[in-house]
């Protein structure tokens, strides 16, 4: 029987729910410590919910073969609690694992609860416990408050890297004009009718890029000024600044979508671009706008986006957004194990670390708590190989860039063990084997550590 024994986790976002979850499974007691309470949220937060998803309320592509679907297959063989609220609370988006938000979040709150090892603290931790005989766990995410981000800059001795991170629109769907707009998957993927879509023609897309680039926008205080965007989440205005035609061939393009109200030679029947919504709850109500992240100011966006066919009359549950994420020089700061080097009592992990997404967020919190439980009951574990996408990731964070021109990354298959092929094959072939081998080696991980997971 583990001694009963009180880890305390900071940050009650994706990784530190988990982080919360995989360790209260194993009989640990945690305090979670989340500073969002009833009067009090973040520039992005809207609730004080476990895990609210901030950004869009998609855990991106479901399907194995890709390397975020690969993620989640391995975080379901580890029992990940985030995975299995996601399939919980699904709602239609073609291969994308997309969630209802409050179902989401809602689930995961009463599972933690449930294990009676849980306590949800509403508290700010202003400084890092440097001196504590506790356990503590950073998993405060891109948004740590400003008081913790200087106490961590105290003890690291240097400076934090840090990008800005954008929200997409979310618009009602009832609002939406569906003598224009039609409700087709790209491929006719899914059910063949996951998302909503808003054709452009030319002119229409041009006169969409030109008002991108000229709207207003957010100021940015002094010290912003210099802090680079995260490649991954661009505001959209930021890809219609670095090429005309960089949208058509991103977020909308046209590919696989036809508009069949309209005849064969209609310029609006196969559109120079496409603006896509995706459901964001489980009603299919409200619908986010893909790949629209942004900083246009509120006026803006909605003078804007009433240009577009299908959004003359659209009805806003939530404007695009702004924030600064923070993350650490984790390769410099953190062991293998996600231990902070100076002072191993303390642990950081999710978003903060370096990773970036929702599922990588989430992963990295519970392998993070898998760890924590190692040192626990004193017992050595072995890393997860190179060949899976945690232990990619992990390495990535920890050993992989040295420390040198460190910058956050979603998991992806470059980040891999190369396969050792006898022949060339095609990529699509590769996709499969670098998936197959990753969930054969996760299972003999898993069984190889059995101690760590036996509840």
């Amino acid at each position: 029987m583990v001694k009963k024994l009180t880890v305390n986790i900071v940050g009650a976002g994706l990784a530190g729910s988990e982080c919360a979850w995989q360790l209260a499974s194993r009989n640990i007691a945690v305090n979670l410590y989340e500073m969002r309470d009833e009067n009090r949220k973040t520039f992005a937060h809207q609730t004080q919910d476990c895990a609210e998803l901030v950004c869009s309320n998609s855990l991106r592509c479901h399907d194995v073969t890709s390397a975020i679907g690969l993620l989640h297959e391995e975080m379901r063989i580890l029992n990940s609690l985030i995975i299995e609220s996601a399939i919980k609370s699904r709602v239609p988006a073609g291969n994308a694992l997309a969630v209802d938000r409050k179902n989401f979040s809602n689930y995961i709150k009463e599972k933690l609860l449930a294990t009676n090892n849980v306590k949800i603290i509403r508290k700010e931790i202003e400084e890092l416990p440097l001196n504590s005989d506790e356990i503590w766990i950073i998993a405060t995410g891109p948004l740590t408050s400003d008081k913790l981000s200087n106490s961590i800059l105290r003890a690291t001795n240097q400076q934090h890297l840090s990008f800005f991170d954008a929200i997409a629109p979310i618009i009602y769907k009832d609002s939406i004009d569906f003598n224009y707009a039609w409700m087709q998957s790209r491929y006719d993927k899914g059910d063949g009718k996951d998302y909503i879509n808003c054709p452009l023609t030319k002119d229409q897309y041009y006169q969409l890029v030109d008002d991108l680039l000229n709207a207003k926008k957010t100021e940015f205080k002094e010290w912003e000024k210099d802090t680079p965007y995260f490649d991954g989440c661009l505001p959209v205005e930021e890809m219609a600044r670095r090429g005309r035609d960089v949208l058509r061939y991103g977020p909308l393009k046209p590919i696989g979508l036809t508009n069949q109200q309209f005849p064969i030679n209609h310029e609006l029947r196969k559109p120079y671009a496409v603006i896509q919504l995706r459901q964001d709850n489980k009603l299919g109500t409200l619908y986010n706008i893909v790949g629209f992240q942004t900083k246009l100011k509120y006026g803006e966006q909605k003078e804007i986006f009433a240009k577009i066919l299908g959004l003359q009359n659209a009805e806003f549950a939530r404007y695009g957004g702004i924030h600064r994420n923070i993350f650490i020089n984790s390769p410099q700061l953190l062991d293998c194990n996600l231990r902070f080097k100076k002072y191993p009592n303390i642990f950081f992990t999710g978003q903060v670390t370096g990773v970036e997404g929702y599922v990588e967020s989430a992963a990295m919190g519970l392998i993070c708590a898998i760890f924590c439980y190692s040192d626990i009951i004193n017992a050595k574990i072995s890393l997860p190989s190179c060949k899976t996408a945690i232990g990619a990731l992990l390495n990535y964070i920890t050993l992989g860039s040295n420390g040198v021109d460190f910058q956050p990354m979603n998991v992806n298959f470059g980040l891999f063990e190369t396969l050792k092929l006898n022949k060339k094959i095609a990529k699509k072939d590769r996709i499969v084997a670098y998936s197959d081998r990753a969930i054969k080696e996760m299972q003999i991980w898993q069984k190889n550590n059995m101690k760590f997971f036996q509840k």
